[in-house]
């Protein structure tokens, strides 16, 4: 297969040489006829890796010519690099100027000689490679129509598989039997979605051959499709099994139709009949689309049935069929154990001395089937002894390249690697650079792949949007799970043995090093290191440090290379041991990402404005609280983040626990800005000023304003008014009792998706009720009196998180009937003098989870709880005895049943100022004792 990281430096080469050898080729003598040379050839090797990427892995002469294309590519932009390094210098207009310059060329010149030499030298390399390249175009053309086979036959294992091998497919087949044979007389589509191993066609094949199936359809078909597999021989199978279902002789010019006429072909023979169709791993709503047309709508109760691992695919398949989705989840932790033993102990019980290992070893798995049942085959070979177990356990990465028994898992797996375009190759392979069962930040991810350069702006699209879209495509297509969404930040992981693949692939392809390796390009340190060797990092781009302990040293083996280290571009020492700020990060004038989150940094130095690349600079949850004027040198800044003490403000803690920066004087400046915060607005003199300038930043996609002083409201709005491209707004009072007046506003940003208000308010600002994309409020210390916040939100369409602390001092909320249409997430927090809440029916139908803390002058649960038939989580902190108490079951008059349907219930309370869950209370468990 051809590397994606070579593909994604041919592609970009344009551009080095655009923005490097524009102005300074020509005085480089003798060397532009060979750099027109080597791009002419990047353009062929480019043109030749994008259809080599969809062969299969197994090619050694095709993996021999990628590496040598790869260490040639990376060679020219070293150099390129290089070059710009020593030799950019921007001289200035005018005679002076020119005198700088010559004064310059003169200086350079060894310099310049240096570099004529090593991009002749490429060049030659070059030459050879070319020979290379024309032999293994041949072999590609010649191989090119084998592909795919070898990859595909394994699928068919699943279909081999006994009912009663299996476990946890009662429900699924269930539900499945239900959709397939019920009355509509519609044509549905019914979709079976979810990752890779989860046993998508397993499942099917049982729901396809059972009884109730067979008597209900005159007619059915199962295709497995295959990506490589032409749409002829589809049509063509699918007309051999309906012809032989009723034993009926084939057309005889069947093999000479063409596409239209087999598709009438099977579209005459379907007519008024109810006939099932599986279509087993369909990959692309394209694909779907050609194909669906052979299917007639004849308003008998025919059903077609799509097995996929792409979420978008399933929902729009189904949705235009008037069907179903079945998103098959992994198997829980029993049924997972009952698997495991079934095919590791042959279905005896698990030996006392392994059980330990074993629920580690299936860990691993994550519920995974397919990985279940590969595992447990192979263990089932071997012997019973805690060593060999402990040996297997270690080595599962070795063991998927080399067992036979797992290999036919991880081609399984990799197919949807196979399946994933260049540019999304490269974003899933970085994530090998995380360390195992690590959650991935939402941002930091999208950061990191922006500084990477693996994302390209889209026209009225910041590079951070297409990033967006990269994220959401990896999970709709099954590859990355959310893992946890926690106030405003979401996270994300991969399965373990997803991790194992994209790590084997990334140190093939020398994409992602996790230890000392030869011409290591991005180094991601687990743990401490001592022993890496310095030759290591000639050619080191990025470095992410997630040991702890003493990334001095390694800071300091890079920097001593002089000007090769200089070529670093990404710099991630979050949540390390730095007490100060090292000295040698101002030496790497080409970082644009440099990440000190979580540190016990204090100071930054002057010479930060040395990083004129740097694009972001995360200092969040530092103990940082002022930054040099230096900083408005680095007009490349996109995200500017500063924050000390605890972040969570709409979460468990108190006013003032958030610090940021004190504004600038001249931070209008830094037009590139998308992300500002926390920046203080309380700075003595300059308070108004800095407001004022904030209207220059007309990029920014989210501010943070701390300590904002109630007379500068106005001049902040009419900077608001003037940041059309503003999704994200959060603004806190100077002191708990300042009022925030933002009511001079006229119309606030329209793309506004989140806003945050902290600080005491007279009424809610009238233009809240046109923000039809607003999802997230939170209302902090508010303490409205005469004004329900309820009525300025309950309208919105596109609300899913409303958070009100401190926010109400009333004696009633009303969620009135056909209000919050679209709100997931509720919590009323500290809100003394609130009485009572009632929730008319109609009001919150999509509601999911909903917090109620520290309000004690409620003595009953809310009325009308029991309408939010959707709540799936019910948290009570800090309430009276007496709602508390009306909660159990067995008390007499109470609240219980008006929460029965609730499947998980939290009561706690907190002590000594800090919170601890002193009690649990479960409903799950509690109706399960009842029906014992």
């Amino acid at each position: 297969m051809a590397e994606v990281a070579v593909f994604h430096l041919l592609s970009n080469f344009a551009t080095y040489l655009g923005t490097y050898l524009k102005e300074e080729a020509k005085l480089l003598t003798g060397v532009g006829k060979e750099i027109e040379y080597i791009r002419a050839e990047f353009k062929q090797m480019k043109i030749f890796l994008r259809a080599a990427d969809a062969m299969e892995e197994g090619n050694p002469e095709l993996d021999v010519w990628v590496k040598q294309v790869r260490e040639a590519a990376y060679d020219t932009v070293d150099a390129l690099d290089m070059y710009m390094l020593r030799l950019g210098h921007h001289h200035g207009p005018g005679f002076r100027g020119f005198l700088c310059k010559v004064s310059c060329f003169i200086k350079t010149l060894k310099a310049r000689h240096q570099i004529a030499s090593e991009v002749k030298e490429i060049k030659s390399r070059f030459v050879d490679i070319s020979v290379g390249y024309q032999r293994y175009n041949d072999i590609y053309r010649s191989s090119s129509t084998h592909s795919g086979i070898a990859w595909n036959d394994c699928r068919g294992d699943a279909l081999l598989l006994k009912e009663a091998d299996l476990v946890g497919i009662d429900k699924p087949k269930s539900q499945l039997l239900q959709w397939l044979v019920d009355e509509d007389p519609q044509l549905k589509v019914i979709s079976v979605a979810g990752m890779g191993g989860l046993g998508k066609t397993t499942l099917t094949k049982m729901v396809y051959d059972d009884a109730t199936v067979k008597r209900h359809f005159q007619t059915h078909v199962w295709i497995t499709v295959s990506e490589t597999v032409k749409v002829e021989e589809l049509l063509k199978d699918m007309i051999r099994q309906l012809f032989e279902e009723v034993r009926q002789p084939l057309p005889q010019s069947m093999d000479n139709m063409d596409t239209n006429g087999l598709k009438r072909t099977i579209n005459d023979f379907l007519q008024q009949k109810r006939y099932v169709f599986v279509l087993d791993d369909v990959w692309h709503i394209p694909k779907w689309q050609f194909r669906k047309i052979i299917f007639p709508e004849c308003n008998c109760g025919s059903r077609i049935v799509l097995t996929t691992r792409n979420n978008d695919l399933a929902s729009f398949a189904s949705k235009e069929y008037h069907g179903s989705v079945y998103n098959l989840q992994p198997l829980p932790h029993q049924q997972s154990w009952d698997l495991f033993c079934k095919k590791a102990f042959q279905g005896n019980p698990c030996p006392s001395h392994l059980e330990d290992l074993s629920r580690d070893i299936l860990k691993r798995c994550e519920g995974l089937p397919l990985a279940i049942v590969a595992i447990g085959g192979l263990l089932s070979t071997k012997e019973n002894s805690l060593d060999e177990w402990e040996r297997i356990y270690r080595c599962l990465g070795e063991e998927l390249q080399s067992s036979d028994k797992l290999v036919s898992m991880k081609k399984i797996l990799s197919l949807s690697y196979f399946d994933l375009p260049y540019y999304l190759k490269l974003c899933f392979l970085y994530l090998s650079i995380f360390p195992e069962d690590f959650f991935i930040s939402h941002m930091r991810l999208i950061r990191l792949w922006v500084a990477e350069g693996f994302v390209e702006a889209k026209e009225r699209m910041t590079k951070e949007e297409v990033a967006e879209g990269y994220v959401n495509e990896l999970i709709n297509r099954n590859l990355v799970q959310v893992a946890k969404r926690r106030h405003r930040s979401k996270s994300y992981r991969i399965h373990d043995f997803w991790r194992e693949i994209v790590v084997s692939k990334s140190r093939e392809q020398n994409f992602v090093s996790l230890a000392s390796a030869e011409k290591v390009r991005r180094l991601s340190l687990h743990t401490n290191l001592d022993d890496i060797q310095i030759n290591c990092f000639t050619r080191l781009r990025s470095l992410l440090v997630f040991s702890k302990e003493d990334p001095l040293s390694m800071l300091s083996k890079v920097v001593s290379l002089g000007k090769r280290a200089r070529l670093l571009t990404v710099l991630d020492l979050r949540g390390t041991d730095l007490k100060t700020f090292p000295k040698e990060i101002v030496k790497l004038v080409h970082l644009t990402y440099l990440s000190l989150r979580e540190t016990e940094v204090k100071l930054i130095p002057k010479s930060i404005g040395n990083l004129k690349k740097l694009e972001t600079l995360d200092l969040k949850l530092t103990l940082v609280t002022e930054l040099p004027e230096e900083i408005l040198k680095l007009q490349y800044l996109r995200h500017l983040l500063l924050s000390s003490g605890k972040e969570l403000i709409d979460g468990y803690f108190g006013f003032h626990r958030v610090s940021g920066f004190k504004a600038l004087k001249g931070i209008g400046s830094l037009t590139s800005l998308q992300k500002l915060c926390y920046i203080e607005a309380d700075n003595g003199s300059n308070n108004s000023t800095v407001l004022s300038e904030l209207g220059k930043l007309t990029q920014l996609r989210k501010l943070n304003i701390l300590r904002l002083p109630q007379e500068h409201g106005k001049v902040l709005c009419s900077s608001l008014e003037k940041l059309n491209s503003l999704q994200s707004l959060f603004v806190g009072a100077k002191e708990e009792d300042e009022i925030i007046d933002l009511d001079s506003l006229s119309s606030a940003p329209r793309r506004l998706r989140t806003l945050y208000l902290i600080g005491r308010m007279q009424n809610l600002p009238h233009w809240i009720q046109s923000l039809h994309n607003l999802t997230r409020v939170f209302l902090g210390w508010s303490k409205l009196r005469d004004v329900d916040p309820l009525q300025s939100f309950q309208d919105l369409p596109n609300l899913v998180y409303l958070h009100l602390k401190v926010a109400y001092e009333g004696e009633g909320l009303c969620f009135k009937a056909g209000g919050f249409r679209t709100l997931r997430f509720l919590w009323l927090a500290r809100m003394g003098g609130l009485k009572w809440v009632r929730v008319e029916a109609g009001s919150m139908p999509l509601l999911e989870v909903a917090r109620l803390s520290d309000c004690k002058s409620m003595k009953k649960l809310p009325s009308g709880i029991e309408h939010l038939t959707n709540l799936k989580f019910l948290d009570l902190g800090d309430l009276s005895d007496s709602l508390i108490l009306g909660l159990d079951r067995d008390f007499k008059g109470g609240d219980y049943w008006k929460i029965a349907h609730i499947p998980d219930v939290h009561i706690w309370y907190s002590k000594l100022s800090y919170w601890k869950r002193s009690y649990i209370y479960k409903m799950v468990e509690s109706r399960r004792d009842a029906n014992l």
